[in-house]
C-alpha cells in the first residue's frame, strides 16, 4: 500500500464560505412531490474554524435529550468529506443533520442583522451580583443551542439560560398532514429556528424589550422575530421562483412565503401553517381568504402573538405595496397592457424578473425593519414608536428615496397604528428630532419670546454643539475609527463597557453643557426639590443614570458611502407601589434603605451620535420623565390588569403563575399559544 504525506509550504486562505444543506421550511414538504426540490437549500455560511457540536464564534450547539437521558454525537463539519458534500444530507431521523440545521440557519439570521446594524452581534450580557450588592456585566461569547431540549410542543429563548431550546412532540391525530406515532423536531422548522434566534438578537440590542410595560412590549417581540423569518424566505431564489410560478406572480394569494411553521401548524391541530401574514381559512366555507386591512384591528386584541400578526400584517402589505408597484411594467409588457396573464405557466424569463423584484423589495423592507431597532426608545416599544424608527433609519439611509418611507405609512395607517404624541403622520412629522431641532423647539427660561431671547437661544446652542464637538473628538471617534464586522468581539464589548462609563460621566460629572443635554434628553440630572422621593438616587441625593448601552453601527448607505453613529441608551429607576396611596406618601417623605417598590417604572432616551462630524442625530425618549406620575399610573394599570391583561407576570413576578418559569417570557408565551 502506498502511502502519501505531502505538506504544501505554499499557504492557502481559508475560503469565505462553508456550504452547508438545509431544509428551505419543514420536512413535510420534502415529501410533497410539487415542493420537495425547492425544499432542500444549500447556504452559504461564513467561513469559522469550528469545534465538535458546532461550536464557533456565536453559538455552541449542545446536543442534550433530557426526556431520553442522551447526549447525541456532535456533527463534525470540519471533516473533509462533510466539507466536500456540502454538509450532510437533509434527514428527519439524524440528530447529526439536526445540529447542522440549528447552526446553519441560526449564523445565516445572525448576519443578516450585522448587514442591517453594521456591526458584529452580541448577546445580552449575563448580570451577576456581587457581595457588596453592585452589578457587574459578564460578556456572553456564544450563545447555546439545544436541538432537543425538551418533549414538548414547544421552542423559545431563554433570556436567563442565553440559549435557544428547540421542542419534538409525538403526533396523535391522523389527518392527510399528520401520521400518529410520528415525531415532529421544532429544530428542523427553518422558520422556527429564525424565529428564536431573532429573540435572542433583539434581547442583545433591547433587554428591556422583554419587560412588558405595555400591551404593545410582548406582541412587538414577537411580530419582529416573525417578520425576520418570513422575509428571509425571499433571498433563496429557488423558493422564490418556485413560489412566483405557482402563484402566476400574484403574491397576494395563498402562497408558502407568507406563512410560517407550516408543519408545526398542522400538527398541532390547526390544519394549516402556525400563521399567516396574508390571510387564513375561512370557518364556515374551509377556504383560504386574504385577509383586508381592518384599521380598528388592534382595539380587542390582547394576546402577543394575535397582535403581533396586525404588526407583522402592516409590514408585509407594505412589502406587497412596493412588489406590485416596480412589477407593474413587467405585466403591462407581458399582457400587452390589458394586466391579464394568458392561461398557463407564466414564460420563465418573466418568473426570473419578478423573483429579482420580489426579493429586492423584500430585502429592503427587511433591512428597513432591522435597522429599525437602533432607532427605539430603550424600553416600552409600541408599534408606533416602531413605525416612527423605521421611518428615520430609512430616513437617515436613504434621504432621496421616500417611495419605501411612504409605502409604510400608508400600511401601517391602514391596520390603523398610528404613534401618538405626534403633529402629524408624515414623513417629517414622524422622524425622530436632531438635538438641533429640539433645541430650536425649547423655549427660553431667562428671557421672553423677544429678539433678545432668540439670540440667546442660539449663542446657548453653539456653545453647546462646540462642547459636544470636543468631547466627542477626544472620547468617541479616536476608538471607533477602525471598527468593522471583522473586529474581536470580546474586545469591542471591553471598549463600549469603558465608553458607557465615560457617557455616565460626561452626563453626571462633566462640564455643565453636558447636563444641560443630559435635560435635553429627558433625564432628571441634580435633586429637585419637588422630586418624588421614590426616585433611585446616590448617596448625594442626585437621580442615578444608567447606560445600558453604547454601540457602534457602520453603514454603507444607498448612495454608496460610509458613516459611522453611536447609539447610546440611557435610562433611570423610580420605585411603584401597588397602592395609590402609598405611592403618594413614599413620593413625599421617601423609602427606608434598600427599599424596592411593588414594581419599577422606569423612563430614558436612546441617543444617535455621528461622531465623525460631532452631531446629536436623533433623540429618542420614552413618553415622559422618570418624574411622570401620569406614566407611573398608566404602567400601574397595566400591571393590574385594567387593560384585560396583567402585565409582566412572567418575566417579573408580578403573578407567578408558574414559579420555575417566571424568568422564562418567551416559555410563557410560546407555550399560552400552543396551549
Amino acid at each position: 500500500m502506498i502511502s502519501f504525506n505531502l505538506v504544501s509550504k505554499i499557504p492557502v486562505e481559508a475560503p469565505y464560505f462553508r456550504k452547508l444543506r438545509v431544509l428551505a421550511f419543514d420536512p413535510s414538504l420534502a415529501i410533497n412531490l410539487e415542493t420537495a426540490e425547492m425544499n432542500q437549500l444549500t447556504l452559504d455560511i461564513p467561513w469559522e474554524d469550528l469545534a465538535l457540536g458546532p461550536i464557533g464564534e456565536y453559538i455552541e450547539v449542545i446536543d442534550y435529550d433530557p426526556a431520553s437521558g442522551v447526549f447525541y454525537e456532535p456533527v463534525n463539519l470540519e471533516d473533509s468529506h462533510l466539507i466536500a458534500r456540502d454538509g450532510l444530507t437533509p434527514s428527519e431521523s439524524n440528530p447529526q443533520f439536526h445540529q447542522q440545521m440549528v447552526y446553519a440557519v441560526v449564523m445565516t439570521t445572525i448576519k443578516q442583522f450585522e448587514r442591517a446594524l453594521g456591526r458584529v452581534a452580541f448577546w445580552s450580557d449575563r448580570v451577576e451580583r456581587l457581595p457588596d450588592g453592585r452589578y457587574i456585566d459578564q460578556f456572553v461569547r456564544r450563545l447555546r443551542v439545544y436541538p432537543h431540549a425538551l418533549r414538548d410542543k414547544n421552542a423559545y429563548y431563554s433570556p436567563a439560560k442565553k440559549a435557544l431550546l428547540f421542542g419534538y412532540f409525538p403526533i396523535t391525530s391522523r389527518d392527510p398532514s399528520n401520521s400518529p406515532g410520528t415525531l415532529v423536531f421544532t429544530c428542523l422548522s427553518h422558520d422556527i429556528i429564525a424565529h428564536e434566534v431573532t429573540h435572542a438578537l433583539l434581547d442583545g440590542v433591547h433587554p428591556r424589550f422583554n419587560d412588558a410595560t405595555n400591551i404593545d412590549v410582548h406582541a412587538f417581540h414577537e411580530a419582529f422575530a416573525d417578520i425576520v423569518a418570513l422575509f428571509q424566505h425571499f433571498s433563496y431564489p429557488q423558493v422564490l421562483e418556485n413560489q412566483i410560478k405557482k402563484t402566476r406572480g400574484n403574491l397576494q394569494s395563498e402562497n408558502l412565503l407568507g406563512q410560517l411553521a407550516q408543519e408545526f401548524g398542522r400538527a398541532t391541530g390547526r390544519g394549516a401553517a402556525l400563521r399567516d401574514a396574508l390571510g387564513g381559512i375561512n370557518k364556515e366555507t374551509g377556504e383560504w381568504e386574504l385577509r383586508s386591512p381592518d384599521p380598528f384591528a388592534l382595539n380587542n386584541v390582547i394576546e402577543p402573538h394575535a397582535r403581533g400578526a396586525i404588526l407583522v400584517a402592516a409590514v408585509f402589505r407594505a412589502f406587497l405595496l412596493i412588489y406590485s408597484e416596480n412589477s407593474a411594467d413587467l405585466f403591462r409588457i407581458a399582457t400587452q397592457g390589458t394586466g391579464n396573464l394568458p392561461e398557463g405557466d407564466i414564460h420563465p424569463d418573466l418568473t426570473n424578473r419578478l423573483s429579482q423584484e420580489a426579493a429586492e423589495a423584500a430585502d429592503r423592507v427587511l433591512q428597513m425593519c432591522i435597522r429599525a431597532i437602533d432607532y427605539c426608545p430603550p424600553l416600552g416599544i409600541t408599534f408606533g414608536d416602531f413605525l416612527r424608527g423605521v421611518i428615520t433609519a430609512d430616513l437617515d439611509f436613504s434621504p432621496q428615496n421616500e417611495e419605501y418611507r411612504i409605502v409604510f405609512i400608508q400600511s401601517f395607517r391602514e391596520w390603523g397604528i398610528l404613534p401618538k404624541r405626534v403633529t402629524s403622520t408624515g414623513i417629517d412629522g414622524l422622524k425622530w428630532p436632531s438635538a438641533d431641532e429640539m433645541m430650536r423647539n425649547t423655549p427660553s427660561t431667562q428671557y421672553q419670546d423677544t429678539d433678545e431671547a432668540f439670540q440667546h437661544r442660539q449663542e446657548e446652542q453653539s456653545q453647546k454643539r462646540v462642547s459636544m464637538k470636543e468631547y466627542m473628538r477626544g472620547n468617541f471617534l479616536s476608538k471607533i475609527e477602525n471598527w468593522n464586522l471583522e473586529s474581536d468581539r470580546f474586545k469591542v464589548w471591553n471598549i463600549l463597557r469603558r465608553l458607557r462609563i465615560q457617557v455616565h460621566n460626561w452626563l453626571k460629572q462633566g462640564d455643565a453643557i453636558g447636563r444641560d443635554y443630559g435635560e435635553l434628553f429627558g433625564l432628571v440630572i441634580y435633586k429637585e426639590s419637588d422630586m418624588p422621593q421614590t426616585i433611585y438616587c446616590d448617596q448625594h441625593g442626585d437621580p442615578t443614570l444608567e447606560v445600558h448601552s453604547v454601540r457602534p453601527t457602520v453603514r454603507q448607505t444607498i448612495a454608496g458611502s460610509f458613516t459611522t453613529d453611536i447609539v447610546v441608551e440611557v435610562t433611570q429607576r423610580r420605585r411603584g407601589y401597588f397602592d395609590p396611596l402609598v405611592q403618594e406618601e413614599k413620593d413625599k417623605n421617601g423609602v427606608t434603605p434598600g427599599e424596592d417598590g411593588d414594581f419599577t417604572y422606569r423612563a430614558g432616551c436612546t441617543i444617535i451620535i455621528n461622531p465623525t462630524s460631532q452631531e446629536i442625530r436623533r433623540i429618542i425618549r420614552t413618553p415622559d420623565t422618570i418624574r411622570s406620575n401620569q406614566e407611573l399610573n398608566r404602567l400601574r394599570d397595566f400591571i393590574m390588569g385594567d387593560d384585560g391583561v396583567v402585565g409582566n407576570s412572567f418575566n417579573a413576578g408580578f403573578v407567578a403563575q408558574n414559579e420555575s418559569h417566571r424568568d422564562e417570557p418567551f416559555y410563557m408565551l410560546h407555550k399560552q399559544t400552543e396551549e
